[in-house]
């Protein structure tokens, strides 16, 4: 099963996304063995919704997101949340992008992500692109 972060699923809007059409591959073809966590609702809807200005669209996101991942949205719980902090002291990670560092490792789950510089680079996660 995949942990897919939020950048994997901006991706989705993006035009001219290097990993596009990669996560579009990995959502027909594994949707079933695809989870998230509930911050990468707000994640998308901020990163589409607000900073893109298209809200439509941003929903249109969440909205897969729910169908794809269904009973498979985990909740970020204390424990987590100091497990992501750990994370992101010893790995200079935003407290987001740990806690998708922190959930893949507590639920044995592969994260997916598109933030080569913070995730893939160190090896925290894969690219959609491998995970196809």
């Amino acid at each position: 099963m995949y942990l897919v972060d939020a950048s994997a699923w901006v991706t989705l809007v993006e035009s001219k996304g290097a990993h596009r059409d990669a996560i579009t591959s990995l959502i027909r073809e594994r949707g079933h063995s695809l989870g998230a966590l509930d911050l990468t609702l707000y994640e998308v809807g901020n990163a589409v919704g607000v900073k893109q200005g298209n809200a439509d669209e941003a929903s249109r996101v969440i909205r897969l997101i729910h169908r794809c991942c269904r009973d498979r949205i985990l909740a970020v719980d204390p424990e987590l949340l100091d497990s992501a902090l750990g994370h992101a002291v010893e790995h200079g990670l935003t407290a987001y992008d740990a806690a998708y560092v922190a959930a893949a490792r507590r639920f044995g789950l592969t994260l997916v992500s598109t933030d080569i510089a913070d995730l893939v680079s160190k090896g925290l996660a894969i690219t959609p692109d491998a995970a196809v």
